[in-house]
């Protein structure tokens, strides 16, 4: 078994009479429970674990949600890698493409908030995040605003300092830029596991690079105590929160976190191509310095002086015009978080993991999968990694049966929860078809 996971829940282990897990409980504050009445020791697993799922979303307090969502009879278990579509927001655009653009035209820069939004969209982000107002703007990709920070980073850091760490087993652009940021500065990189981090640190460091969730595996990293290590070492923290922003809490500003970034379309549903946000803690926001200034992030945008000089505050993070229509959109699907804490989605996600695993255990023939992702709470993202051989062909197998989720090479099946969306019946169908596909006749997958 991994490193990373353990044994699959459902498993026979030591003291189980019966193989079945007990029932779980989402962690000392969960509210999700399910009982020894979930279990089925007369060997009906599926119908025990479908009455436990049953149960589970009559008591979910977010089960109302998923009606605020464009989805089918599907289960969408890819949300980790696009959200599903809240239904409200193709309303939304059309207004702004008939009205907004097509009668008000340039007007709609004032009348319509246009030249606002980056500000106003990043602080309905803010408290998703732990954030207070003022210190998110929203624009540009991802790997843009990663570029920003790690170049503006380095600046912050000042002389002295030569080194960049980064997370080894970051998502390649993240590694991509931070070996371009470094040339551009005159840095070197050096590629290091996060755990690790803390002992490669040194006088030399000047930022280091992380990712809050593993993008492959779903591993949760320790940001509290990573970034107080890196202040201790006199260096800039810098976070990628593309696999945890809208999925569990992230409390930047309690954790002194220094620059962040990360994507909308996941977790937070802004649609592809989504534009994503820049985090600049209040009190660096004077010092920060973006490698890419723009007319946008301009003290007089419209003065068009021949000399930069920075605007004050998150609109720093600006560069060009911003992207209207998929800003807009998002401005919308954000609607659907008005009435929800991060904390519920924390606690069902969880929950909805657990019992994922549980269902795996029951459903999926004995060794055929291996979980990646760690079993303890405190570790785990919203998603759930299972090594498996001719993972490509099962997950082309799964999709054409209903259940959606992704592969990563070169044998990982990824699972996304969201809570919003998601519920129990759908992580019971899910596991159930899995196990399906995984019992068809052997080496049947080699020629799909």
């Amino acid at each position: 078994m991994s490193e990373h996971g353990g044994p699959l829940p459902g498993r026979h282990r030591p003291g189980s009479e019966d193989g079945a897990e007990d029932g779980f409980e989402n962690g000392p504050e969960g509210g999700f429970e399910d009982g020894p009445e979930g279990r089925s020791e007369d060997g009906g697993a599926a119908a025990g674990l479908a009455g436990a799922a049953e149960r589970l979303d009559a008591g979910d307090p977010l089960a109302g949600k998923r009606s605020a969502f464009v989805l089918d009879d599907g289960v969408y278990l890819d949300g980790n890698s696009l959200g599903a579509l809240p239904a409200h927001v193709p309303a939304r655009v059309a207004d702004v493409v008939t009205r907004q653009w097509g009668e008000l035209r340039i007007r709609s820069w004032e009348e319509s908030g246009w030249w606002t939004a980056p500000e106003r969209i990043g602080d309905r982000v803010a408290p998703l995040v732990g954030a207070a107002p003022g210190q998110l703007v929203v624009g540009d990709s991802t790997s843009v605003n990663v570029f920003k920070a790690m170049v503006a980073a380095v600046r912050v850091a000042g002389a002295g300092r030569d080194e960049i760490l980064v997370d080894a087993s970051t998502f390649p652009t993240d590694g991509y830029i931070a070996e371009s940021a470094a040339r551009l500065t005159g840095h070197t990189v050096r590629a290091v596991e996060p755990g690790a981090v803390p002992g490669a640190l040194s006088g030399r460091t000047a930022a280091v690079l992380l990712n809050h969730v593993d993008y492959r595996t779903g591993r949760l990293h320790d940001l509290p105590a990573l970034t107080a290590a890196v202040h201790a070492a006199g260096a800039v923290a810098v976070w990628d929160l593309c696999h945890s922003a809208g999925a569990l809490p992230v409390d930047l500003d309690d954790h002194g976190v220094d620059l962040a970034v990360g994507c909308t379309y996941k977790y937070l549903n802004g649609g592809p191509g989504a534009p994503a946000f820049l985090y600049v803690r209040q009190d660096l926001q004077g010092v920060f310095d973006s490698p890419l200034p723009g007319w946008n992030s301009h003290a007089e945008p419209f003065g068009m002086q021949p000399v930069y000089t920075p605007a004050d505050g998150a609109p720093r993070g600006r560069v060009g015009t911003p992207d209207i229509l998929s800003m807009l959109a998002l401005e919308a699907a954000l609607e659907v978080w008005d009435d929800v804490s991060i904390k519920e989605v924390r606690e069902k996600s969880l929950a909805l993991t657990d019992f994922f695993l549980r269902c795996v255990g029951s459903y999926v023939p004995e060794g055929r999968v291996e979980c990646l992702t760690p079993l303890d709470h405190g570790r785990r993202g919203s998603q759930i990694a299972l090594r498996c051989e001719d993972a490509g062909a099962v997950m082309r197998r799964l999709i054409a049966r209903g259940v959606v989720g992704d592969f990563r090479q070169p044998d990982v099946l990824r699972f996304g929860f969201t809570p919003l969306y998601v519920g129990f019946r759908d992580v019971e169908r899910a596991a159930s078809v899995l196990g399906e596909v995984l019992r068809e006749v052997p080496g049947e997958a080699h020629m799909t």
